[in-house]
């Protein structure tokens, strides 16, 4: 489903960049980790351009009008966080620029983008991803459908519980498939149904020594 998309950057990119991605499901507490990380790491942080976006609220009560202006915002803001993080000597991503393909491939599928406007923002996707560098670190946030549901209600932000169920089904179902393709960099996948690292400092611990053996000689990180 997403192993061609993927093939289309290996060969152009052989060396990695110092960037870490953190990438997972709305609501599996992504956000909250990248904050933790950023910490614990001591590198900076490149927050997901959800605050003040003009257009996620609107997007979330007409996805039709909404979807294609949405994913080009993203897109737009997430290529210039790239190429700024490039820039410096490691950083954190939350949310991956290459995981851009997830939403509007399965907004696509779910009819609510035309095949033009899927064609036109593939198109535009692969020119942006040709000029930066693969990331050094996937981290991937698993969650099941239900306690992704139950943070969501929990932070409570009125466009998001409006949706229904079937829309987090297909967004975790496009998730599994594009992490079980991927292939851009190494991959260290967390099941967030059992980890708490907010409330639980084990759990904590657990994640940053499993994600600093990944990253070995990743610059001054110890």
């Amino acid at each position: 489903m997403y192993k061609e998309f993927f093939n289309n950057f290996l060969e152009k990119h052989e060396e990695k960049s110092k960037v870490i991605c953190i990438d997972g499901v709305v609501g599996v507490g992504k956000s909250t980790f990248s904050e933790i990380l950023s910490k614990e790491l001591n590198i900076e942080l490149y927050q997901e351009p959800v605050l003040n976006n003009p257009l996620l609220d609107k997007f979330y009560h007409d996805k039709k009008r909404y979807s294609f202006p949405l994913q080009i915002f993203f897109l737009n803001k997430r290529f210039q966080m790239i190429q700024e993080a490039l820039t410096k000597e490691n950083c954190l991503m939350d949310r991956s620029i290459y995981g851009d393909i997830i939403f509007s491939k399965m907004l696509y599928l779910d009819g609510d983008m035309t095949k033009e406007e899927f064609n036109v923002y593939q198109e535009l996707l692969e020119t942006m991803l040709k000029l930066v560098e693969r990331p050094n670190l996937m981290i991937y946030l698993k969650s099941s459908v239900g306690k992704a549901i139950e943070k969501i209600e929990r932070r409570g932000r009125d466009y998001e519980l409006e949706v229904p169920r079937e829309y987090w089904e297909s967004l975790n179902f496009h998730y599994e498939a594009y992490m079980k393709e991927y292939n851009l960099s190494n991959i260290i996948t967390f099941d967030m149904d059992t980890l708490n690292p907010l409330q639980n400092l084990e759990d904590r611990d657990f994640m940053i020594k499993e994600i600093k053996k990944y990253l070995g000689d990743f610059n001054d990180i110890k």
